[in-house]
């Protein structure tokens, strides 16, 4: 239950039904009707909520906003309500605060719902698919991917509370030039093994990592050099599947290792060896869609795009100053390309496989990529515009001893998700990335290392474990949780006791918005304040010790605290210790 947005709904109720008592009884005109919009405002100091139904409807009641505040207030009945008084404030706004009944029914909700907590029903059970990572299995891991995985995996966590069903998925790119250069990095390095170094040029746009060398080196234990006088398209293919088929299980270990599982690995051969990608383009051609140049066959990119354009209110004028551009399906090689089989992998994904919605996690430098594909898939008609959403994540820099690493997948020196791993806990690098998709990450390594309050899921963690170990000594005195029932809520007076209550209350809104915005950063800022609060009230108020009565309430609203902590912890993929 989102506790927050029902106390918004019961304003509006209030409200109603004080504007119908005033009408009746002549303090505001004969039918009146009044609707506005009920927020937390900035600074609660006057109130918790504030409503300015008074300010919209003065206009049609033709009378002052103030007027109208009075005389709903006037008329208003808060007996049995969540809230204790409404005043008039400003120009008309009126200000709410909130009665003993809402915090206790907030901590009632969180101990209901348990596990549950946080989950809303937006989503209705739409089929979602969440693809992610998608790295090209051509070499190790990344920093990259690392931030794709946990941004993807935390997003599909986010979607699933939200009422979403949620797919899980991974693109793998194991057809098109990617593995070609691949394999002709192979074929160097083997042929430089038994040639020697200097008898071999190695291309200049080849893969130069260290992983290159030891596939090579693999390749050759297991064939010798009877591949050495073999057909140049038959080593390719067996090298290339060689590779691959060591790579992936190595990108599905790291993945696993990082938390990180998927509901499918997808193949892109799978498209190009069923024929589905030239069943894609021949419905774009069946469609009036492509056109043949120089002995290829392109999609009218620009005229689809311009289309889009048009309807979305831009002018000719504007729209030419774009200078779109049109796209290859098949080269003239008889070969498609990789915009192609994408056209292909999203129509499966949306017309074949029946998803609602395709949801990418994609790097920024794809942004050019989105309108493109979005596109296609109208053109298609599968309304790409709103069936296909793309979540563009800015890169990682690498920050270690104040200075940034640089990296570079192709000459060999990125940083692994291996080594990564192995130099920092998987909690920190979760934790770290999952952070604004629109902003790049400065990851500081030894940031991510430290075991104190200055390493933010440490911060988070701590509180969960300083909750579980008070929860442990006073079960030990005989002060054990009560149930809510039992806990009298209305002696939780303090400042700091209810604003860590309003905190808790605010998770399934945290969902809502996060789920609403593709936002799973949402999370991490929602929790990292949550124990920002816990560590507050723990200070000012005394838990052990405190009087009969008071401890047992703070008791069930530490319990509240420990259990939204690790379910916020566990969407994010983040373990909730109990020690620390």
């Amino acid at each position: 239950m989102n506790m927050i947005q029902a106390a918004k709904d019961s304003i509006n109720a209030l409200l109603a039904a004080a504007c119908e008592k005033a009408a009746a009884n002549g303090q505001l005109p004969a039918g009146a009707v009044l609707s506005g919009t009920v927020e937390i405002p900035k600074d609660t100091a006057n109130g918790d909520y504030a409503a300015n139904h008074a300010m919209t409807g003065a206009r049609a009641l033709h009378m002052a906003p103030r007027k109208i505040a009075e005389a709903l207030i006037a008329n208003i009945d808060l007996e049995g309500s969540w809230f204790s008084s409404v005043e008039v404030a400003g120009p008309g706004f009126m200000n709410f605060r909130l009665a003993p009944a809402w915090y206790a029914d907030v901590l009632g909700t969180v101990r209901a719902e348990g596990a549950d907590y946080g989950r809303v029903d937006v989503g209705h059970g739409q089929k979602l698919m969440v693809e992610f990572v998608s790295a090209n299995p051509t070499g190790p891991m990344h920093m990259g991917n690392a931030r794709g995985g946990v941004l993807g995996d935390a997003l599909a966590s986010v979607l699933d509370r939200a009422g979403y069903d949620v797919w899980r998925e991974f693109y793998v790119n194991d057809a098109g030039n990617q593995i070609e250069k691949f394999a002709t990095s192979i074929d160097a390095r083997y042929r430089q093994l038994i040639l020697g170094e200097d008898a071999v040029e190695f291309p200049a746009d080849g893969y130069q990592g260290e992983d290159i060398r030891d596939l090579a080196k693999a390749f050759y234990a297991e064939h010798g050099d009877s591949y050495l006088e073999k057909d140049v398209a038959v080593r390719h293919a067996d090298m290339a599947r060689f590779g691959l088929d060591r790579n992936i299980p190595k990108m599905q270990a790291d993945l696993e290792r990082y938390g990180v599982k998927y509901d499918e690995w997808f193949f892109e051969s799978s498209l190009h060896e069923s024929g589905y990608v030239a069943d894609s383009v021949q419905k774009l051609t069946d469609r009036g869609y492509t056109y043949e140049k120089d002995g290829a066959l392109w999609l009218k990119t620009a005229q689809i795009l311009g289309e889009n354009l048009l309807k979305a209110g831009k002018t000719q004028e504007e729209i030419d100053k774009l200078e779109l551009k049109d796209d290859v399906l098949r080269r003239a090689n008889g070969f498609y390309t990789y915009f192609a089989a994408d056209i292909a992998y999203h129509r499966n994904k949306l017309e074949e496989r029946g998803f609602d919605v395709a949801v990418n996690v994609w790097g920024a430098d794809h942004h050019g990529h989105v309108a493109r594909l979005k596109g296609a898939l109208d053109a298609l008609g599968l309304d790409g515009e709103h069936r296909l959403q793309i979540v563009l994540m800015q890169l990682v820099k690498l920050m270690s001893d104040g200075q940034e690493v640089r990296m570079s997948k192709r000459t060999g020196k990125a940083i692994s998700l291996t080594n990564l791993l192995d130099d920092i806990p998987v909690d920190s690098a979760r934790y770290f990335f999952n952070s604004r998709p629109e902003s790049p990450v400065l990851f500081d390594l030894e940031l991510a290392q430290r075991q104190d309050n200055e390493n933010p899921v440490y911060y988070v963690q701590y509180a969960h474990a300083r909750i579980c170990t008070l929860l442990s000594a006073l079960a030990a005195e005989g002060h054990a949780v009560e149930t809510i029932a039992a806990a009298d809520a209305a002696l939780l007076t303090d400042e700091t006791e209810r604003e860590l209550i309003k905190q808790l209350a605010a998770l399934p809104e945290e969902i809502r918005l996060a789920a609403r915005d593709y936002d799973p950063s949402r999370v991490n800022k929602y929790v990292t304040e949550l124990a920002a609060r816990f560590h507050r009230f723990y200070n000012a108020c005394r838990i052990k010790g405190a009087e009969p009565g008071v401890l047992e309430a703070r008791l069930v609203l530490a319990d509240c605290v420990r259990r939204v902590i690790a379910i916020s912890l566990s969407i994010i993929g983040v373990t909730a210790p109990e020690k620390m």
